[in-house]
């Protein structure tokens, strides 16, 4: 299993934990991740990360699709992947949620599922620069000729010559979403997904393969797809400790990031079983009730989704993330000491 670092998005005041990514490069890790919510963005870190490092790929995790054109994304991604040597950057891509998109960036909700479609077709056309880029999409076209257009635009063609092979993962978690990312992208960024809950999932990313063989008449399959899950990991005695720590990121994800009705981060933790925690989780969050919030976090649904304990626990239960069919592991962590074990456990199960 390939290992990934997980750097997330900075709080208040911005900071690069570049000693962590050198130690994570040595170690052998595969990847490190950037994200962004409406603060820090996902790709500048990236540029400054591909001058200090020599191997390690970049990730975003994710960036978020209304945050910039698929033109402006396409840039970036190949520029950065330029300075860095080249096959270094994976372009993940995600919707965020309602209140970001329109509270934030001020565009339109949309049809998420339709607009990832453009959105990647149209990545896709520009890094290959086989030709002036035209795109008849359902909610992105190009060139533009919508309200406001002065009808003057062009289909024009990259000056850069980008790497055409630049992948493409998707951060998604609902079935619609799940099969397209089967059918359209490299890899995929789940939202929820742990060993125990992987046979959930399963079928709607075989659908998309299916769909996507179907259409371009070749074959695809789990061996030409990246699925990179994410855990944290915390070596310690006091498991009550380490629960109690995560709590509060959980309670505020699936209680307030997003609105009552459409919070994606609440819906994945129904999926996983946990329905009814989550709604007295969001109940309580939105009535201002945040520390009971906290409380109402099981504790089960944590230690599924994270890797806590001595040493020989999270040997233990780092098996059954290796027996699955997730091919990266991508670790949230700061301690050294747990970035090593994971490096050591991932080279036991392959076998190096």
């Amino acid at each position: 299993m390939k290992l990934g670092l997980s750097l997330g998005y900075s709080g208040a005041y911005m900071s690069l934990p570049v000693d962590l990514v050198r130690k994570a490069e040595e170690l052998g890790y595969d990847s490190v991740w950037t994200a962004e919510a409406y603060g820090s963005d996902a790709f500048s870190p990236l540029a400054y990360l591909a001058a200090v490092t020599e191997r390690i790929r970049l990730g975003t995790g994710v960036i978020q699709l209304a945050g910039r054109t698929a033109a402006n994304a396409a840039m970036t991604a190949a520029t950065i992947d330029a300075l860095a040597g080249g096959d270094r950057v994976i372009l993940g891509i995600g919707v965020s949620g309602p209140q970001i998109v329109e509270g934030w960036y001020g565009e339109p909700w949309g049809k998420p599922n339709t607009r990832i479609r453009d959105y990647v077709a149209i990545i896709r056309k520009i890094l290959a620069r086989e030709e002036p880029v035209v795109h008849d999409g359902k909610e992105i076209s190009l060139p533009y000729e919508g309200p406001g257009s002065a009808g003057l635009a062009k289909p024009l063609k990259s000056i850069l010559h980008m790497n055409p092979n630049i992948p493409i993962w998707l951060g998604t978690g609902t079935e619609m979403n799940v099969r397209m990312t089967g059918e359209v992208a490299d890899g995929w960024l789940p939202l929820g997904l742990t060993p125990y809950n992987a046979d959930l999932f399963e079928p709607w990313v075989e659908e998309g393969f299916k769909r996507s063989e179907a259409k371009s008449g070749s074959p695809k399959w789990w061996p030409d797809f990246e699925v990179q899950s994410s855990a944290e990991v915390e070596i310690t005695d006091d498991l009550r400790d380490a629960f109690r720590k995560m709590k509060p990121n959980v309670a505020l994800y699936v209680g307030g990031m997003g609105a009552r009705s459409v919070n994606f981060h609440k819906m994945s933790m129904i999926r996983r079983g946990y329905g009814d925690a989550a709604e007295r989780i969001q109940e309580l969050y939105l009535a201002g009730r945040k520390a009971e919030a906290i409380e109402e976090v099981p504790e089960e649904f944590l230690d599924e989704q994270a890797l806590l304990g001595p040493p020989e626990r999270i040997r233990e239960r780092y098996q059954a993330w290796a027996d699955s069919y997730i091919t990266g592991l991508t670790v949230r962590t700061n301690q050294p000491e747990a970035m090593e074990l994971m490096a050591e456990l991932a080279k036991e199960s392959s076998g190096a």
